[in-house]
């Protein structure tokens, strides 16, 4: 579980999964560019600060925190989705707010320090550390900011991915495989509500997501991110 891949395309990570995704978002058109709701309920109440937006695809997540005053680092494997959301975001004046980077996030990761880190349905099928990658993220938190991971938890009809065998790790599968320390940072969410998702196409269906709040203790100095 600590790689996430399905069946479909397959072989090096690299150059495949650029164009993979680049071929997603150059004929996805402007779905997606909706905020998730999860990250909605979470985020709302939040004070502002800084966010970064791990696999930003159609931009929805990072207009809609700006929008609301976060500053945002947005971040996508696609060229095609980074140069999509600065350009909306320069469209909805929060150009600003909006800093947008291309990042293969098996080899590379954004600087800075962060108030909260989203990774919404963080799943691609090429082999990727993802584990890895949100230690990470959960390193590159301000005291006191948040960890959100908001994963698929089933099937959606229209999804890339219909492989009948894959398997969708529970909140606590993720939190133990991030293995972070307790003393430094602590879950405060992990459940799988179900809601009523609209695809692409206007279709509907009842979707499963697995939801993964953690919050670094304040105070704390940034550390490896995993206990040795």
């Amino acid at each position: 579980m600590d790689f996430t891949r399905s069946r479909g395309p397959a072989g090096d990570h690299g150059g495949d999964a650029e164009a993979f995704w680049e071929r997603h978002y150059r004929t996805r058109g402007s779905w997606g560019v909706r905020v998730n709701p999860l990250l909605a309920e979470i985020a709302a109440p939040l004070p502002c600060g800084a966010v970064l937006d791990l696999g930003c695809g159609a931009g929805g997540d990072a207009i809609w925190l700006a929008q609301r005053g976060w500053h945002v680092t947005a971040v996508d494997i696609s060229r095609t989705a980074v140069e999509r959301v600065r350009d909306r975001a320069r469209e909805l004046g929060v150009a600003d707010r909006v800093a947008t980077e291309r990042h293969d996030l098996a080899r590379s990761f954004p600087a800075g320090r962060f108030d909260l880190v989203s990774a919404q349905y963080f799943h691609t099928p090429f082999a990727l550390h993802r584990s890895r990658v949100l230690r990470t993220a959960a390193d590159a938190l301000r005291p006191g900011g948040l960890l959100l991971v908001v994963d698929h938890g089933s099937t959606a009809p229209w999804s890339w991915n219909q492989d009948p065998d894959a398997h969708f790790p529970t909140p606590t599968e993720i939190a133990a495989e991030l293995d972070l320390d307790p003393a430094r940072w602590c879950v405060l969410r992990a459940d799988m509500p179900r809601r009523r998702a609209t695809g692409p196409g206007g279709e509907t269906a009842t979707v499963v997501d697995n939801v993964l709040l953690v919050r670094r203790a304040a105070g704390t100095a940034r550390p490896s991110g995993r206990r040795e």
